[in-house]
């Protein structure tokens, strides 16, 4: 059975000291948005970003942001279920794995022949 799945971006407008010419946060939640939405195309999910510096006003997104500056994480920092699945820039294959453990179905992409 298939559940919805939502991911969290968590990150900050500045870049953090160790991710100098990465993309931003805020960027690499679009990219990701993108990115998922080409291998599981008509199939539900959300990718939201959240801001470390100013979180909105809930327990579980105040102990995350909390808990990314304390640690000293590299942002952005990808959440699922409440749990970390990838600090710094995130690896497509940890995000599609995820996706397929919860049922979701990737589009293979055959290679035309061209002759």
């Amino acid at each position: 059975m298939k559940k919805n799945v939502d991911f969290f971006v968590y990150g900050a407008t500045i870049l953090c000291p160790s991710c100098v010419n990465m993309p931003s946060s805020k960027d690499t939640e679009e990219w990701l948005r993108a990115a998922i939405g080409r291998k599981f195309p008509d199939q539900l999910f959300s990718v939201t970003y959240i801001d470390i510096y100013s979180p909105p006003e809930d327990d579980i997104h105040l102990n995350m942001a909390h808990q990314i500056i304390e640690e000293d994480l590299f942002y952005p920092v990808v959440v699922v279920d409440n749990e970390i699945l990838t600090e710094g820039q995130p690896r497509l294959k940890k995000v599609y794995r995820y996706m397929e453990d919860n049922g979701y179905t990737p589009v293979s992409r055959k290679k035309e022949n061209v002759i």
